[in-house]
């Protein structure tokens, strides 16, 4: 994983966590990788790692066994949820950045209707 300098490593993740938990490549009960393993697999300090697993925990994402690990929640509300939040942050930005190009709404809309049946193909 390549990171980005502009924001903390355990928030960029967290990120990669949250994707491939919509992504269901992690499922509700699965155990996550053990933060040794992890570091070594992403080349990070463990307590990096340590510390995303804590925050994904606080978001109430992931839960932690001891002795066990740490592994994805089993709420589908909240999977659901996540989803929603991530696809939500993806149009904002999109409408942030096609606004400063002048575009109009009606505009946006014909743009996306075009790419939606592009996309059909």
């Amino acid at each position: 994983m390549e990171f980005n300098n502009n924001l903390p490593i355990y928030i960029q993740i967290m990120n990669l966590i949250k994707s491939k938990m919509v992504l269901g490549e992690f499922n509700g009960g699965d155990k996550l990788p053990s933060v040794r393993e992890f570091s070594k697999e992403l080349k990070v300090n463990p307590n990096t790692i340590q510390r995303g697993y804590q925050e994904l925990e606080r978001e109430g994402l992931v839960f932690t066994q001891r002795g066990m690990g740490t592994f994805v929640t089993q709420d589908v509300d909240a999977i659901k949820n996540l989803k929603k939040k991530m696809a939500d942050e993806l149009i904002d930005g999109f409408f942030k950045e096609i606004k400063k190009l002048g575009i109009e709404i009606d505009e946006i809309k014909k743009i996306i209707s075009e790419r939606i049946e592009e996309d059909k193909e």
